[in-house]
């Protein structure tokens, strides 16, 4: 299931929330429209704290956040976890990219220094359960088209946390695979269609 707005499934109660928010840079990277603003509608995090993402959450219930250096240095991930009732508890996932040949390492901007990896930060609410202790955090794949991720760390959910309800924010596109989703469009989060406007939060 792909929705576009989130009253749409308030009280679903999922146990597991993967979530990639669209972080606000304040470097715009304009140089060649390399930043993030010039792929998707970015927001806030005064904006993305307001989404009501408790009203879909399970009592218990584990929140997988992707997020950068720079989000993780200035405290904005662990405030937008605690917005959305969580506690940080670890980093999951560790994203070490590859050019798109899986030969060489993958060199983005960064800031200050050339950078490589993402993050995906684990946070609980509630008292979750682990049902496997053999998944690695340390995910080497090639870089994809912008912001898209390595599907294999939804497999590696899975195996954490087992075949539970779940949802993916800010999802690009859709696959029938388990997970419902939320976006600006199941066609992605750059179809020109949706990508100047940003979704009805339903509050």
């Amino acid at each position: 299931m792909y929705v576009t707005n989130l009253a749409d499934v308030a009280g679903a109660d999922y146990q597991v929330i993967a979530a990639d928010p669209p972080w606000n840079y304040q470097d715009k990277a304009a140089a060649g429209a390399r930043g993030a603003s010039f792929k998707y509608p970015c927001m806030s995090l005064a904006d993305l704290k307001a989404l009501p993402i408790e009203d879909i959450c399970a009592r218990d219930c584990v929140l997988f956040m992707w997020t950068t250096g720079p989000m993780l240095a200035d405290g904005s991930a662990e405030q937008l976890a605690r917005a959305w009732g969580f506690t940080p508890k670890t980093m999951a996932f560790t994203w070490v990219k590859t050019t798109r040949t899986n030969k060489e390492w993958f060199w983005g901007m960064g800031r200050w220094t050339r950078a490589n990896p993402e993050f995906v930060t684990l946070c609980t609410r509630g008292k979750p359960s682990r049902v496997s202790a053999a998944v690695h955090s340390v995910i080497k794949a090639p870089i994809l088209a912008h912001s898209v991720k390595p599907a294999v760390y939804r497999d590696r959910i899975v195996s954490l946390c087992g075949d539970v309800p779940r949802m993916e924010l800010f999802a690009r596109g859709d696959t029938d695979d388990g997970w419902d989703r939320f976006g600006n469009s199941p066609h992605g989060i750059e179809d020109p269609r949706t990508r100047n406007a940003l979704q009805d939060t339903g509050r």
